[in-house]
This record gives C-alpha cells, sequence and structure tokens, in this order.
C-alpha cells in the first residue's frame, strides 16, 4: 500500500485575509484548522519545515481518553474523575484545575470526532500513572502519532483547507487596541502580511531549543532529545513579543526510555513497557515499577550511575507493539533465542537476568509484583522466545511550560488579561500537565485543546 502524501498549497495561494490563522501543523494546528472549517469559517495553516506533522508524527503510544465508548467495547468501566486525579497526582498538583477539568470531560468527544474522520483509535494500552487502559490507539497496534498525522491530512485535503509548509511566521500583529489582526510570514518568496481575525498558535514545545533549555534548566543542556528539529520554541518568542505570559517554563519532562546511542536520538514507546516489557541493570535485575511516572523511572535508570539500562521483552510482547518492527529495522533491538544469549549480546549478567524473569513471571502468576508494586502491564510475561533488548538512556522529551491560557485556549499577557484574537493550544502552552506529563495525555491534548482552540476563535470571530 503507497504511503500517503499530502501536498501544501503553492505560496502564490495565500490569500491577503483569513477568518483563522494557524500556525503550526502538528496534531493540534490540524485539528484546530479542520473543527474550524467544519463550523464555516475560511482557514489557512502556515508550517515552517517542508514536513508537516511536527512532534505529533513521533508519538508511538496512545490517545488517553476515560469513558469511552471503546473502553466500553473492551469491557473496561472508567471513570473521569479517576483520569482527572490521577492525571492531577501525576503533574505533582500543579496543573491548571479548569483545564484539566475540560480536558477530562472532552477527550472521549474527541475519540468519537476523530472516529467520524475515519480516524478510529479503537484499541487500548496502557501509560505509566494511569490505573486502567484509557490509550486509544489504532486496531493494526501501529504507533498513534503517525496515524493521526495522516487522517488528519486526508481530512483536511478534503475539505480544501490551505496549509502552506516552508512557510515561516516571523511576526504577530495588532491593531490600535491591542487586538491581534495577522502575521507577517516568510516563505520562499519573502516576506508578506496577511490580516486574519484570530491566530492560533500551535507551535509545539521548545525540546529541541538548547538556548530556551538552557536558560530555564541548565542542568538538562547536555542532554538529548527525541524532539524533531523544528521545536525549538517559535510560537513562544512570537507570544512573548506582544507580552504574552509565560509559565512554568523550567517543567521540562525526560522521558526516561529512549535509545540514544547513534546521533539520532529515538523515543521507545511507553506501549512496550504497557504491554509487559521490564527494565534491568546491568546486573539483570529489575530496579523499578517500569510503570510509575516518568519521572519517577528516569530518575531511577539515572540513579544507576550506569550506562542507561536495558528494556528485556518476548516476542508475545513485541506482538502487541507494532512500533518495535520499525525498531528493529533500524537496528535498535537486540535479539536472542534464550535469555542467555540476549544477555551475552548486551552485557548483562546472565543468571541475574534470568532470576529476574522468572520471579517477574511467577508474580504475574499471581498477580502481585512483590518486588516493586507494579500492578498494570501484566497481562503477559517474558515467556515465549526469542527474546529482545533495547539499550535507553533518559532525553528530554516534553515541555510542559509555555504560554499562559486558560480553558477556552486565550492567551493571557503578564498583566493576567485576554490578549484579544489571539489562542494557543497544544504544547506551545503551559498549564495542563503541572510538572509531568502522563504518557497519552500530550497526543489528547493535541486534539482536545486544538478543537477548542477552533471553536473558540470562530466564536470570537462571530462575535465580532
Amino acid at each position: 500500500m503507497a504511503k500517503y502524501e499530502f501536498k501544501p498549497s503553492p505560496i502564490d495561494l495565500v490569500n491577503p485575509s483569513y477568518d483563522v490563522i494557524v500556525i503550526g501543523a502538528g496534531g493540534t494546528g490540524l485539528s484546530a484548522a479542520l473543527q474550524a472549517h467544519e463550523l464555516d469559517a475560511s482557514v489557512a495553516v502556515f508550517e515552517k519545515n517542508a514536513a508537516l506533522g511536527g512532534n505529533t508524527s513521533k508519538a508511538s503510544s496512545g490517545m488517553n481518553a476515560a469513558e469511552s465508548l471503546v473502553q466500553y467495547d473492551h469491557g473496561i468501566i472508567d471513570n473521569k474523575a479517576d483520569f482527572y486525579k490521577e492525571t492531577l497526582k501525576g503533574g505533582g498538583f500543579l496543573n491548571d484545575p479548569e483545564m484539566l477539568s475540560y480536558f477530562v470531560d472532552h477527550a472521549a468527544l474527541a475519540i468519537d470526532w476523530l472516529k467520524e474522520h475515519e480516524i478510529e483509535l479503537s484499541d487500548l494500552t496502557i501509560t505509566g500513572g494511569m490505573s486502567k487502559k484509557r490509550a486509544h490507539r489504532p486496531a493494526s497496534m501501529a504507533p498513534v502519532g503517525g496515524f493521526l498525522v495522516t487522517g488528519l491530512l486526508k481530512a483536511i485535503e478534503k475539505a480544501r483547507i490551505s496549509i502552506f509548509n516552508q512557510t515561516k511566521v516571523v511576526k504577530l500583529l495588532q491593531d490600535e487596541t491591542g487586538k491581534v489582526n495577522g502575521v507577517v510570514i516568510l516563505g520562499p518568496d519573502g516576506h508578506r502580511t496577511v490580516k486574519a481575525k484570530t491566530v492560533i498558535l500551535a507551535t509545539g514545545g521548545f525540546g529541541a531549543s538548547k538556548s530556551i533549555i538552557k536558560k530555564y534548566r541548565p542542568d538538562l543542556a547536555d542532554y538529548k532529545t527525541t524532539n524533531q528539529a523544528g521545536a525549538t520554541g517559535d510560537g513562544l518568542l512570537l507570544a512573548e513579543d506582544i507580552d504574552a505570559q509565560l509559565i512554568q517554563m523550567d517543567f521540562i519532562q525526560v522521558h526516561p526510555t529512549a535509545q540514544t546511542d547513534g546521533e539520532r536520538t529515538f523515543l521507545i514507546g511507553e506501549a512496550v513497557r504497557g504491554e509487559g516489557a521490564i527494565l534491568v541493570n546491568q546486573a539483570g535485575k529489575r530496579f523499578v515499577n517500569e510503570l510509575a511516572t516518568r519521572k519517577i523511572v528516569s530518575a531511577a535508570i539515572t540513579g544507576l550511575n550506569e550506562d542507561g539500562a536495558y528494556l528485556i521483552f518476548d516476542q508475545g510482547i513485541r506482538d502487541h507493539v507494532k512500533a518495535v518492527e520499525f525498531y528493529d529495522h533500524i537496528g535498535l533491538v537486540e535479539h536472542g533465542d534464550s535469555l542467555a544469549e540476549l544477555a551475552d549480546k548486551i552485557g548483562v549478567d546472565a543468571s541475574g537476568l534470568e532470576a529476574t524473569v522468572a520471579k517477574w513471571n511467577s508474580d504475574l502468576a499471581t498477580g502481585d509484583d512483590t518486588a516493586f508494586g507494579r500492578t498494570t502491564g501484566m497481562d503477559r510475561g517474558v515467556e515465549v522466545g526469542p527474546f529482545f533488548a533495547i539499550h535507553v538512556h533518559p532525553a528530554i522529551h516534553y515541555t510542559m511550560g509555555g504560554i499562559h491560557i486558560d480553558a477556552e485556549t486565550e492567551v493571557l499577557d503578564t498583566n493576567g488579561n485576554v490578549i484579544k484574537g489571539l489562542y494557543a493550544a497544544g504544547e506551545v502552552s503551559g498549564g495542563l500537565h503541572g510538572n509531568n506529563r502522563i504518557g497519552g495525555n500530550s497526543i489528547a491534548e493535541t486534539v482536545v485543546f486544538g478543537r477548542q482552540a477552533g471553536i473558540q476563535a470562530v466564536k470570537y470571530v462571530r462575535g465580532k
């Protein structure tokens, strides 16, 4: 089956003005553009990169939602109150409560909205910090990010919404009252001004910006990043230029399982652990509840003072995480017909690994992880050869801080007042996740708050 390719619009088709301009063509921007279009607004999307999809394209685990029809189809009885409490706890109780309430209440609706656009997430897995299977993913168990971006682009193409790539927004324009009323773009043909009744910032975070990370978290300046190269905080700088307030900028998430041995860094998605993988040290022993929050697992790996750690899994687990096929294809996966052979290949103590796996499988049979109290991701053991390992280190993954918005995605200035005509959603904004993002909540955020930004922008246009 041929890979789908979206053809962006040529720059000479840019109109002088639009109802809504969206900056960024990741999951948030695409969701915002599609929702605004469905509410009869004229929309254009500007993306600085040649490729579309942003960091969303790299997401691999799933999209969290509670009380969804998919969960009921799988016999899972969940409730939004638990989703709220677990996300709040995972974020160190520093999440914006109004944003979190909106997020939790609208995640299942976002799953339904995607299905209406033939983007069906009908399988489930679990991520660290969650007590139930809330991470919705495709039935093929393929990585959710690329699936979502492709589906949204198909819907965008069908709706004939213009996306202009290799076109960077370099300035937000305001009228004499301070209302945002357009942008200055820099494209292949140079600078030009495009007017708009509203602008939505969906430019992603700053996980690939050494300068911003060094400013707010110098302790992380030398860490590698899982982010695509364009995640340089452009939207934050645009917003700051018109006095927008930034919050929680030191809240930067380090993902525990990234493969950093080569020139490129690859995220090894949480779904691998969610489907049953364990982490071991050089002695072949487990050292943490693998599905604790990312903050806890990252600290445990760093605390080993070894060369990272190893994810250990078997063919049964591999069959439930299709992303492993990609990891293997690019040479990140070690193989062994037996655990002893695998241990020898990765330089881990063989007897220690065999004993650890035997105990883990025994604990699974009784449903009680006596070593670390793990209660999730225990549907299958490490039993079916061949066996596999991936070498992992923590790496910068997500930036929880960003532009201060309210639950209606309105941008606030440094005095706490709304900047009229400007909205922001997704990783460019701060407040939803607190000091630690739960796996699966980012993809949900892109759709929930992307849609919300589209809705509120059109509401503003109609009000004008």
